[in-house]
């Protein structure tokens, strides 16, 4: 047996050996917990890309950047909105699902991507497996609105006028697939009436075009057209939503003129698969925690929306049904892609 150690540099390696032996024990110890790493109880550590597959100054733009900033504030990184539109969503959207699962690329999740499973007959992705579901945002009624010019103050007579010029009557939307064109091939498909439909890149353009005269009517969400509305640039004709809005409470619900159509959008934020399961719950509640702020839903409700608040699983289950609604009309209305 080894005596005393007389030289004091070999006592303090052995002593150096001991506190490294009991350091990675702890360590050990700290990881059969299941406790993570330092790097992944600190994100985000740097800036997050929100990509918006869509043209900016539209209503997903306007809600996106509100929430970015309230993030940007609550985790002390920014969170960038980038804009990426193209394909009907599909370029931002696969940006995203080729993205590193690392909570560093997010999407903002708006109708389009679910309406395109059905659209597209092959995509080099799958939204439904490629995307993890986030957290939703809001819900968000459409509204129809026209240029001032066309003689038209009512539904009744937007169809009346409709008929009485078939072809004639231009519907401006954000793109195949996206909302306002959904919206407008349901009106179709319910009253027969004959629209044509021009795309624009964004729903922000397609607004632009209308007040311009380039079109005559586009069935748009109600915060990007609202204020257009208050100023009188645009004329709104009804709600399409089943009940009135609380944004504009004199104004009737499509519903009242052609039963049966309701409609409205959703927007809401989604990740990478894979991405780990720490950061979507992290991501949600601090979400969910921004949406419970009175500031934030006033500002919502003000914009036309109202706030939609779901753990990832629940709006996992409503992206479901939203593609299962607006395939029927997808598929009725022979919609393809350009």
């Amino acid at each position: 047996m080894r005596g005393p150690v007389g030289n004091p540099s070999e006592a303090l390696a052995i002593k150096l050996s001991r506190r490294k032996i009991l350091h990675l024990a702890a360590w050990s110890a700290a990881l059969a917990g299941g406790l993570r790493p330092a790097t992944a109880q600190a994100y985000p550590s740097r800036a997050v890309r929100i990509v918006a597959p869509f043209a900016a100054g539209g209503t997903g733009d306007i809600l996106a950047r509100l929430v970015a900033q309230r993030l940007s504030e609550r985790l002390g990184q920014p969170f960038v909105i980038e804009n990426r539109p193209g394909a009907g969503t599909n370029i931002g959207t696969e940006a995203v699902v080729r993205a590193p699962a690392d909570g560093y690329t997010l999407l903002l999740v708006i109708p389009p991507a679910v309406i395109n499973a059905t659209l597209y007959e092959k995509l080099d992705f799958n939204f439904m497996r490629d995307i993890t579901p986030v957290a939703s945002i809001s819900r968000t009624p459409g509204v129809v609105v026209v240029n001032p010019r066309v003689p038209a103050g009512s539904i009744p007579e937007l169809i009346v006028y409709a008929r009485s010029a078939p072809g004639m009557v231009n519907m401006g939307s954000g793109g195949i697939g996206s909302s306002q064109h959904i919206y407008g091939e349901l009106f179709r498909m319910l009253t027969g009436i004959d629209l044509t439909h021009v795309p624009y890149r964004g729903e922000g353009p397609a607004v632009t075009a209308l007040i311009g005269g380039e079109v005559q009517v586009v069935f748009a969400l109600l915060p990007g057209a609202i204020e257009h509305v208050r100023a009188g640039t645009l004329r709104a004709l009804a709600i399409t939503t089943a009940t009135r809005s609380q944004a504009v409470p004199d104004l009737p619900t499509m519903s009242d003129f052609v039963p049966g159509y309701e409609a409205s959008a959703f927007q809401g934020i989604g990740a990478p698969r894979s991405t780990p399961p720490e950061i979507i719950e992290r991501l949600n509640q601090e979400v969910n925690a921004i949406l419970d702020d009175q500031g934030m839903q006033l500002r919502i409700e003000t914009l036309g929306g109202t706030v939609l608040r779901n753990p990832p699983a629940g709006f996992a289950k409503l992206l479901a049904e939203e593609s299962a609604k607006w395939a029927k009309v997808v598929k009725f209305a022979h919609i393809k892609p350009e």
